[in-house]
């Protein structure tokens, strides 16, 4: 993957302008990653986020309307990466056993650096995403940003690896239910895993996670 140049499609309704279309606008995706990474979510503030830029505040306002849709945006980005990556790592696989159990790995295992896309850290990106993402979707207004296509990347991967366990298992009932559970478990075992490490067994085992998810999902759909 390193080899190639893709670009990520994010939906309008998650910017005013788009921040690709500029240096500046790329800066403010790539610092802002930097800066929640350090402080958190709830200590970033734009402007904050101006000074490490060396920019007015307001010339942030002009690609994101409020800091919980930049959010939304990082974690949109975040899940239309991983289904990239679920989309190369399928493709002309005839096994959909195989291809689940590459699903799998892609979802639980830990996150390279992609250098196809220079401004993003996938690395800080994923660790946002493992500490931070629930808030883009567990607040009051989640009904309505729903209705506005807010979640539709990270329901997608759910769907397609949905998919691919329902050619195995046809009449399987509970498809988005385990690939969620998969997903928001991983989630919850890799902080369990640096902050409470008697939470969980990775400590004992570095490929632990996606053994355990692969048996799990596999054990389940028999």
């Amino acid at each position: 993957m390193k080899n190639l140049q893709i670009h990520i499609d994010i939906s309008p309704e998650l910017y005013t302008k788009n921040p690709d279309t500029s240096e500046l606008g790329q800066r403010i995706v790539s610092k802002s990653i930097e800066l929640i990474h350090e402080i958190g979510f709830e200590a970033f503030t734009f402007k904050k986020l101006g000074v490490l830029l060396n920019s007015p505040e307001s010339s942030i306002y002009r690609y994101f309307c409020n800091k919980h849709v930049l959010l939304v945006y990082l974690t949109s980005w975040y899940w239309l990466w991983i289904e990239y990556r679920l989309v190369f790592a399928t493709t002309n696989i005839d096994s959909a056993k195989e291809r689940l159990t590459r699903a799998i790995d892609i979802l639980t295992e830990p996150i390279p650096m992609d250098n196809s896309i220079s401004h993003i850290n996938e690395i800080l990106l994923s660790e946002i995403i493992i500490s931070e993402s629930i808030k883009a979707y567990h607040t009051k207004n989640v009904d309505s940003d729903n209705k506005l296509g807010y979640f539709k990347s990270y329901k997608s991967v759910v769907q397609r690896v949905s998919n691919i366990i329902l050619e195995i298992v046809p009449d399987f009932q509970f498809p988005h239910m385990l690939v969620s559970t998969v997903i928001e478990g991983t989630h919850q075992q890799k902080f369990f895993a640096d902050h409470l490490p008697s939470l969980t067994d990775t400590i004992k085992e570095k490929n632990a996670i996606p053994k355990f998810y692969r048996e799990l999902v596999l054990n389940f759909i028999k």
